[in-house]
């Protein structure tokens, strides 16, 4: 089971609400329906109710305790690198005019073209 999948049952198990819980965690709401399906196929039961009122099976019930163990012993999540700050210069399209002679095409050469 994945630490990302846990979280995200956790979150729906808090919120009883599927699109709430997508949008807190900030992923889609059709990447939190397939964690969840990843999550019932390894334990082989649901764990909500999908009608109306979502709820939480006995099954899922029996499983939060677990997965709130689980989420604590797991090593927090590593931080993403960050970009220096600055970044490359543009590099330069061709020679170019001076400004003088910008717009007008340069004597006895045709206009190129795009």
């Amino acid at each position: 089971m994945k630490i990302a999948d846990l979280r995200r049952f956790i979150a729906v198990a808090e919120e009883l609400h599927f699109p709430r819980a997508a949008e807190q965690l900030g992923i889609p709401l059709a990447s939190l329906y397939t964690s969840i399906e990843k999550l019932e196929a390894e334990i082989g039961q649901p764990l909500f109710t999908r009608q109306a009122p979502t709820q939480l099976t006995p099954v899922g019930k029996a499983f939060l305790p677990e997965a709130e163990e689980r989420i604590a012993a797991a090593p927090p999540p590593a931080e993403k690198p960050q970009a220096k700050a600055g970044g490359k210069a543009k590099a330069s399209k061709g020679k170019g005019r001076a400004p003088i002679v910008k717009g007008q095409p340069k004597p006895y050469k045709k206009r190129q073209g795009r």
